[in-house]
């Protein structure tokens, strides 16, 4: 899919993903940077002594891939359902919207599954 065709997606995506980025960064500094938080507070926000181990990066960072992947997917659920409303009865196109439908929904099974498997795995070790 060519995003400069779909500036608004384009944008849409950006603001986004900027925006993801942004308030992690805010949480992080106005919970676990303070002093009058309490503690149980900044456990339970993940301010904990254990967010600097190796196993916890990974998982976010998995977790964060398979999160962009399952939005992805979604996106282009959306997208094929938009397709599929505008193939004015065209069995080819509809036939596409319907096929991109389908794999968007297997990806979004299989997103959930990896995170499901990715999280328990590495629950075990």
């Amino acid at each position: 899919m060519n995003l400069q065709k779909y500036p608004k997606l384009s944008i849409a995506l950006t603001t986004l993903s900027s925006l993801a980025i942004s308030t992690s960064a805010f949480a992080d500094e106005s919970i676990c940077g303070n002093k009058n938080v309490p503690q149980h507070v900044q456990d339970a926000a993940g301010c904990g002594g254990n967010t600097g181990e190796l196993p916890e990066v990974v998982i976010n960072i998995l977790n964060a891939i398979i999160g962009a992947a399952g939005l992805v997917a979604v996106i282009f659920i959306v997208y094929g359902g938009i397709q599929y409303m505008t193939s004015s009865g065209e069995a080819t196109k509809a036939k596409k919207a319907r096929d991109t439908i389908l794999y968007a929904c297997i990806g979004l099974i299989i997103c959930v599954l990896a995170f499901a498997i990715v999280n328990w795995v590495i629950g075990i070790l």
